[in-house]
């Protein structure tokens, strides 16, 4: 019998297809769809799989407005659950003025001619999140994509920025606004102006794909029966620097920054916990988890390994699974 995560909550925001299509990233897409099947997964992590755990946006539905409402549904959440430990994960364009300091993060309806009050403030992105009262809450931001997401192995043309503005990874100053409090971790896919990248087969970033590898028990240790923050880190701060190399020729270093002891984030392999032959006797296993997992994401996720089908949770519809209120 599986062990369920009953206090696990994730908020997914995959940003995908923009109303000024030159901007539009579909990897984010594949990276929150891939993540959302590994923490639903019974048999991975085994965060319940219903609208009061999981909230997934991306594509039309990740609007300024949808992504403030589901950080506003977070609170709530948190405040009704003393024991709730938060991952919130964006993935999309992260763009500075470096002239004013205004970090904005660009949601689905942005507008190019009035991107400043269109787009998504990260000052408001980060004040949403203070209210959250998690005792622990992960915020993942992987924002810079202009030239490493949006070229490498899909065809797409470098993206032109607004005068004035240029890629970046989350600002130090809004990261230490951000970690303020107890049980607070930040973490970015990449450092200043690192692209991140995506990988060559174009499944999913390098960045998603080590951190669903790290899910999965590829930094525990044999009889570990969760995943904790630090074996998160761990195994982010090895991996995504080296297949950046080897598979981008690029310098790609996340950045992480806690201000709380280590906390478990999820359960190891739906609580049976890692054997005693460690990652090496389910490695092979775990990357085809990630392969049916890629293969799912686009169409309708079904949890790999499990006989939940994703379809019919009450938070997913369309074939674009953009959520609905």
């Amino acid at each position: 019998m599986s062990n369920i995560f009953p206090h696990g909550y994730a908020f997914l925001i995959g940003v995908g297809e923009s109303s000024y299509p030159k901007w539009s990233l579909p990897i984010t897409v594949k990276d929150v769809q891939a993540l959302q099947s590994v923490l639903t997964n019974p048999n991975l992590c085994a965060y319940p799989n219903n609208e009061q755990h999981i909230r997934l946006l991306h594509d039309t539905g990740a609007t300024r407005g949808a992504i403030l409402d589901g950080l506003a549904w977070l609170q709530k959440q948190a405040s009704t659950d003393p024991e709730a430990t938060i991952v919130v994960y964006y993935s999309g364009h992260g763009w500075l003025n470096p002239t004013t300091g205004q970090y904005y993060l660009i949601p689905h309806d942005v507008e190019p001619v009035d991107l400043e009050d269109s787009a998504l403030a990260a000052q408001a992105f980060t004040d949403a999140l203070r209210k959250i009262p998690a005792r622990r809450l992960l915020v993942i931001v992987d924002s810079c994509h202009a030239e490493g997401m949006a070229i490498a192995k899909e065809g797409y043309p470098i993206i032109k920025l607004p005068s004035g503005l240029v890629q970046n990874s989350l600002p130090k100053r809004l990261i230490d606004d951000l970690k303020q409090g107890e049980g607070r971790a930040v973490f970015t896919s990449s450092r200043g102006t690192q692209s991140s990248w995506i990988r060559p087969d174009g499944a999913m970033s390098i960045y998603t794909y080590h951190l669903i590898e790290a899910l999965q028990g590829a930094a525990s240790q044999p009889g570990d029966k969760m995943v904790r923050l630090s074996n998160l880190m761990n195994y982010l701060s090895r991996m995504v620097p080296e297949s950046a190399r080897t598979l981008c020729q690029a310098e790609q270093i996340p950045f992480f920054d806690t201000a709380t002891e280590d906390f478990p984030i999820a359960v190891l392999r739906g609580g049976k916990g890692l054997p005693v032959g460690g990652w090496d006797a389910v490695e092979e296993e775990a990357t085809e988890i990630i392969r049916q997992v890629v293969q799912a994401s686009g169409e309708r996720s079904v949890a790999i390994g499990s006989d939940i089908d994703m379809t019919s949770s009450p938070i997913i519809t369309g074939d674009r699974n953009v959520i609905k209120e």
